[in-house]
């Protein structure tokens, strides 16, 4: 045993365990801050985590720190340098308090991922960079926002049958509903709340029109489920199904609560109008479901078109993402209505839609300079079930039909084809797009 244990001794002696060598502690710190600010850039756009993840380590291993671990949740990102077995590693943290969608913002900090991934910045220039990306101003006037979000429920208000007086009204009151909820923002209010306030604005607009006879020649359901669907888009559906798949499951946890809790708000606002129109002796109808094609082939090409690049506008997109985000609304809205005129299921409809608009925005993107993010979102808004969030709300609140809850659960579903549906195409498209990047960085060989 004393023999044994000698040996033992000696080779634990003769070879002991070295760690990495990595850079001074000086870039050790800025290296990691750098990763936590890109970080939190994506994390406030919207991106999953995942991506925030790979990212993180993309930045780390560009700039000599192999050995790194990264814990991203909804609310913070943790990242911690290993430094061997003689040197403590270095652990930073970073809060992820403001979540403003800014897609001109995404598309810089992905074009700075791309650079140092490259190796054509030094770190100390990428830190300077991000802190200039995180401070800048919106590319455009809130002026411009609040239009853009006005004509998006125009284009909406056609998708659903509405005709030029139903969308003008919806643009009214969607640009009303977008400057009080700014000025609720501005004071604290929780955006359950306003959330609430946009639901009630709109639904009591639709209420004291029909009751008034201000809008003969549309229905009122319609102008609330226009209103439904701008509210809706806002809502990180993508991302909170991406990280649910990838295996995110306590951001994913998180973000399920976020979307559940605004939702919840709008139908919460929705509820109490309606039922106080009922009270007032106010009963509006329901009428018929929506036929499969509401009009035309072209007139749906062209009002997903239109309210896709709404959407990417309203959300600070670069001009020239605007095209794509157009084209992959047209697509979706297109495929979806051809789908379900032939016979095909809502839920099936709204998967196969979505994750050719996936595909589309994850092979397109990087040529483009667009983040796959805004193709994925544009392209499925204006699939969002409005419609259908508005007639179980009806059917619960109006007629206290039980069977509201099954057409509840059709929106819901609905709404999770169509974020599975791209995820499915994002992750479709990645090996294409992988190879296209290889022929042509072949072809300027």
């Amino acid at each position: 045993m004393r023999r044994w244990r000698g040996r033992f001794q000696h080779t634990d002696r003769a070879r002991p365990v070295e760690g990495p060598s990595p850079p001074d502690d000086s870039t050790v710190h800025l290296v990691l801050d750098l990763a936590l600010r890109v970080g939190e850039a994506q994390m406030a756009g919207g991106a999953g985590v995942a991506d925030v993840t790979a990212t993180i380590l993309a930045v780390t291993t560009a700039y000599g720190l192999p050995n790194t671990e990264v814990d991203v949740i909804y609310t913070s990102i943790t990242v911690s340098c290993h430094r061997g077995t003689e040197t403590a590693p270095v652990t930073t943290m970073r809060v992820v308090r403001g979540r403003s969608v800014d897609y001109t913002r995404l598309a810089a900090v992905e074009d700075l991922i791309r650079r140092i991934t490259s190796g054509g910045v030094t770190a100390g220039d990428a830190s300077a960079e991000i802190e200039r990306i995180s401070r800048a101003d919106h590319p455009y006037p809130r002026w411009v926002a609040t239009a853009a979000w006005a004509g998006m429920a125009a284009a909406v208000a056609f998708l659903v049958g509405g005709g030029p007086s139903l969308a003008a009204t919806a643009a009214v009151v969607t640009a009303l509903i977008d400057r009080v909820g700014r000025v609720l923002n501005r004071r604290g209010l929780p955006f359950f709340f306003q959330q609430v306030v946009g639901g009630a604005l709109a639904t009591s607009v639709a209420v004291a029109m029909y009751a008034t006879d201000l809008l003969p020649a549309a229905r009122p359901s319609l102008l609330i489920a226009t209103g439904i669907v701008v509210l809706l888009s806002g809502l990180s559906l993508v991302g909170t199904v991406q990280d649910a798949i990838t295996g995110y499951h306590v951001t994913a946890a998180g973000r399920t609560v976020e979307i559940t809790l605004l939702t919840a708000g709008l139908i919460a606002g929705i509820t109490l109008t309606l039922r106080a129109g009922v009270q007032f002796g106010v009963r509006t109808s329901i009428a018929d479901p929506l036929p499969p094609l509401i009009s035309e082939v072209p007139t749906q090409f062209a009002a997903g078109a239109a309210t896709s690049a709404c959407f990417a506008l309203a959300g600070y997109a670069p001009v020239r993402a605007l095209p794509m985000a157009a084209l992959a609304g047209a697509v979706g809205t297109t495929g979806y209505r051809l789908l379900v005129l032939v016979g095909t299921n809502t839920i099936t409809s709204a998967v196969a839609a979505a994750t050719a608009v996936g595909f589309l925005g994850k092979v397109v993107s990087r040529r483009l300079r667009t983040p796959p993010l805004l193709v994925a979102t544009a392209g499925m808004v204006p699939l969002l079930p409005g419609w259908t969030t508005y007639r179980g709300l009806y059917q619960f609140t109006a007629e206290g039909d039980p069977a509201g809850l099954s057409t509840l659960v059709l929106a819901a579903g609905t709404a999770l084809a169509l974020a599975s549906g791209v995820v499915l195409g994002e992750h479709l498209g990645r090996p294409v797009r992988t190879g296209l990047g290889r022929l042509a960085a072949r072809s300027r060989r």
